[in-house]
């Protein structure tokens, strides 16, 4: 019987100690993480700015940097536009909307105008996607693939290649984002690795960033030469 005893008094003595030490341990921690700034240097976090290297820059891609704060939403309504020089308010646009602008404004260029004449000569060669039966001075200068049949037809087309020292500034290159068409400029402005940023209106206005290899490009066309 006190053989009994003794062992169990063993045992709430070990109990007791090691309830203690884990007091001590988790007592130590709070006093640690309480008195943690003073303990411990802590390191600010440093935003991410992509090094970039800015070149010459054409007047179509200074243009298109006038829209970039201006062009604040990406608006696909059809909307019946004047002729010539048609325009919706420059707060609203699509991707074409860029290039018709920066155009008009860098060359006075009018694609409206410039495109309709087209289609009116060679409707046959036009993409049949929307199922037009004539042309329409308010809309057709603003899709993709009407751009890309008249700056081929034009003459603009150049190769597509995965080289950006093939991509100069004030170039327009089209791709597919999640299947639908996409038309964007090429910026003067390079990574240091000197891979152009491009100009564009992909769903949030007129933005410049480093995009141009984000999407398989399937057009590439030079109208100016600076």
């Amino acid at each position: 019987m006190v053989g009994y005893k003794k062992t169990l008094y063993n045992q709430m003595i070990k109990k007791l100690i090691v309830s203690l030490l884990l007091l001590s341990i988790i007592l130590g921690g709070l006093f640690f993480v309480l008195d943690y700034p003073s303990k411990v240097k802590v390191i600010k976090s440093i935003p991410f700015v992509e090094k970039s290297v800015e070149k010459p820059e054409p007047t179509i891609v200074k243009s298109a940097r006038k829209q970039i704060g201006k062009t604040l939403f990406y608006d696909s309504k059809y909307v019946g536009l004047s002729y010539p020089n048609g325009d919706i308010p420059l707060l609203r646009g699509v991707c074409t909307d860029v290039i018709i602008r920066a155009l008009r404004d860098s060359i006075d260029l009018d694609l409206q105008k410039e495109v309709h004449e087209d289609m009116k000569k060679a409707f046959s060669t036009y993409p049949k996607i929307w199922g037009a039966k004539h042309t329409d001075k308010n809309i057709d200068h603003r899709r993709v693939p009407n751009l890309k049949n008249y700056f081929q037809r034009k003459g603009y087309a150049l190769k597509v290649t995965k080289n950006p020292k093939d991509y100069k500034a004030g170039d327009i290159v089209t791709c597919k984002v999640q299947g639908r068409p996409h038309i964007m400029i090429v910026s003067s402005k390079e990574t240091s690795e000197g891979i152009p940023f491009i100009i564009h209106n992909i769903g949030r206005g007129t933005q410049e960033n480093n995009s141009l290899f984000t999407y398989t490009i399937d057009g590439h066309y030079r109208l100016i030469a600076e």
